[in-house]
């Protein structure tokens, strides 16, 4: 074969190989926009994943998350449970176990026995039962202690067995009530309110005419918030008239002469007493008080009603 006719092959060759390369990539740019097209058709979610989706070919590898940590639920307290019993099986009789009261004494705790009172018993009427301790004995096992009031103030405390699920769905009173004594009295821990606040301070001031405001509806509550603070007053108002009777406070500068410097934040706590048509109340309010532009603003009321407007 002819020198030249080797070359130009030779030559020919790359430039073939190109022209498949290209044309390769000219159908890929064509199936891209037919895929663009297909997914604008789609909707403005696909082309959004279409847009943030990477190559078919190219493999993002996954950042290493750490399996969710699945933690026990909480034990179920069966205190309600030994409540509603309670009430019910003191207000039955083994004399008539067809009453409401008995059959559902019965259904919480098919193995007790009813109480059989007679007809002549000085016992006092039941007026209320009341939750007043839980206490965990076992995984599954409680002893709920019930206070009962009868119609003569007497109150009898009563320990009723539980057993309940952790899932909080199953519960059964395990053996008759029995009567135990009542918990005493705690110590009272020292009040941390040891200032007491001039009854004729700004403070002072600001305080009774914020609880005028909230509990008789006289004047408006907001004016008397820190800036960003919500609180509904209580409605309808409760009580016609409002006095304060004495504002201890933890720190100094509630007790200072003038209003101090802006920001300064006080916790105090005020007893009062408020009138209605029905007779006197003592109340007592504990409250955060910032100071703002030489007055007090409240920021804080202890129930946590107050949101925004200062630290709780």
């Amino acid at each position: 074969m002819p020198l030249g006719k080797k070359s130009s092959r030779g030559e020919a060759a790359p430039a073939i190989a190109a022209g498949i390369e290209l044309e390769k990539m000219r159908r890929r740019v064509r199936l891209s926009r037919l895929a663009l097209f297909t997914t604008i058709a789609a909707g403005p979610v696909a082309l959004a994943v279409a847009v943030t989706s990477g190559p078919a070919t190219a493999e993002a590898a996954a950042p290493h998350r750490p399996a969710p940590v699945r933690t026990a639920a909480a034990a179920a307290d069966p205190a309600g449970y030994a409540q509603v019993f309670l009430d019910a099986w003191l207000r039955s009789s083994a004399d008539e176990a067809d009453s409401a009261q008995a059959r559902l004494a019965q259904s919480l705790a098919p193995d007790v026995a009813l109480p059989d009172p007679t007809a002549a018993g000085t016992q006092s009427k039941l007026k209320s039962v009341t939750a007043v301790r839980s206490v965990q004995r076992d995984e599954d096992a409680w002893v709920v202690t019930v206070a009962a009031q009868y119609a003569d103030s007497t109150v009898r405390y009563f320990a009723v067995p539980v057993a309940a699920d952790r899932a909080g769905v199953s519960f059964a009173v395990t053996g008759a009530p029995g009567v135990v004594a009542g918990p005493t009295q705690a110590t009272v821990p020292k009040s941390p309110y040891t200032v007491s606040v001039p009854s004729d301070s700004s403070l002072a001031s600001t305080v009774g005419e914020f609880l005028g405001a909230y509990i008789t509806g006289t004047g408006e509550v907001d004016r008397y918030l820190a800036p960003g603070g919500k609180l509904a007053p209580v409605s309808p108002a409760p009580y016609t008239t409002v006095t304060v009777r004495e504002v201890s406070a933890v720190e100094e500068a509630a007790a200072a002469g003038p209003v101090p410097a802006d920001g300064t934040k006080v916790r105090v706590r005020v007893q009062a007493e408020a009138r209605d048509e029905a007779g006197r109340w003592p109340l007592t309010y504990e409250f955060t008080l910032t100071a703002r532009s030489g007055r007090w603003d409240v920021a804080a009321l202890e129930s946590g009603s107050v949101q925004g407007g200062g630290t709780r």
